[in-house]
């Protein structure tokens, strides 16, 4: 892998990241932009002990724009995009709408392919490779950053999660404090500890998923992919490694080498799930993508038990059947108490049926 730093022309970061490393990434942003001006605020609530960021300059980011005005693309054929290039393996640069800015952390796009058209699906093994090396590499730099207390790589797809740019791309948030949802898991993680002598959550938790074995979706070498026994939304995978490791950076060359296959296949199932009609393990041409959402779980940087943590990739969506959504209404936003109409036994033989041939 090559890597590639360089500045856009209002001074934020732009990293190329090459598969080759022949690559040459020179071409200089001509855009007469003006310095970013940020007004990005962390808040307290008191009440639930929650931060909430106040980010009232996200209101005049990009929303839909058509295929020929994509920011996310090469800069082509005269049309100028925040990625100067004119092709382009992965490309990571500084939101220019951040919700976290200056002293209360940094946001981050990552454009996973220079095709406007495709999804992460659609990626070869050496394209998803790049990408974890990407995401890795970033998460090493940004917990290097002073203040920087957690950082989370995640994917939204789909105008149904709200995504507002079409262009296959996720995202990197480095916040300045340990995350609600993560806190929530180490203290749930030292209850653990403390009633059991001293056992890890997350190994028990797998282990007993693997000895179960009917929410099993996929297993791999160095990683499982399972339905959590209790899982929140109706077609929810957890994907971890075998080995426990707190964060991308200390994943082995084993893992590595084997998370693209096993994240692809996975990917492709929940396209194919809400696809009725078709054959086993066929995907029908024109249909729906399914919206989701990828989120990586890391250790907090600077935690005194981090090494207790489990890296893992919690994959989601919130469509509950064909042309239907599980939408978060009295009872998940008011008291954050879920309702599952989709029991996971059952959602982990769905997608085991979906499996390519």
């Amino acid at each position: 892998m090559k890597k590639t730093t360089t500045r856009l022309a209002d001074g934020r970061e732009l990293i190329y990241y090459d598969a080759r490393d022949d690559a040459v990434r020179d071409a200089a942003d001509r855009r007469p932009l003006e310095p970013v001006d940020t007004a990005a605020e962390i808040r307290h609530d008191r009440l639930l002990g929650d931060r909430v960021a106040i980010a009232s300059h996200r209101q005049a980011r990009p929303y839909h724009p058509p295929a020929d005005a994509c920011p996310l693309c090469p800069s082509r054929d005269g049309r100028l995009s925040e990625i100067p290039a004119a092709d382009y393996d992965v490309a990571v640069f500084e939101n220019r709408f951040p919700s976290l800015a200056g002293d209360s952390g940094r946001c981050e796009v990552v454009c996973f392919t220079p095709d406007h058209d495709a999804s992460f699906a659609d990626l070869t093994e050496d394209q998803a490779a790049l990408v974890l090396a990407a995401w890795t590499d970033r998460t090493a730099e940004l917990s290097r950053l002073p203040g920087v207390a957690q950082v989370f790589c995640f994917e939204n797809r789909g105008a149904e999660i709200g995504v507002t740019l079409g262009h296959p791309h996720g995202q990197i948030y480095a916040y300045p404090f340990t995350t609600p949802r993560t806190a929530r898991m180490l203290d749930s993680l030292a209850a653990h500890r403390a009633a059991t002598g001293g056992r890890n959550l997350f190994d028990d938790v797998l282990a007993e998923e693997r000895a179960d074995g009917r929410r099993i979706v996929l297993s791999g070498e160095h990683w499982t992919a399972f339905v959590p026994y209790a899982a929140h939304w109706p077609y929810e995978v957890h994907l971890y490694p075998r080995r426990r490791v707190p964060d991308l950076t200390a994943l082995d060359d084993a893992a590595r080498t084997e998370f693209p296959q096993l994240y692809l296949e996975l990917l492709r199932r929940f396209d194919r799930i809400f696809d009725e009609g078709n054959g086993r393990g066929k995907s029908t041409a024109g249909a729906a993508r399914t919206p989701y959402i990828a989120a990586w779980h890391q250790a907090p940087v600077h935690a005194a038990d981090r090494a207790e943590f489990a890296l893992h990739l919690e994959l989601f969506t919130i469509r509950r059947s064909p042309g239907k959504l599980k939408f978060l209404a009295g009872s998940e936003s008011g008291m954050n108490v879920f309702i599952n109409d989709v029991p996971p036994e059952a959602a982990a033989e769905r997608l085991r049926e979906v499996a390519s041939e």
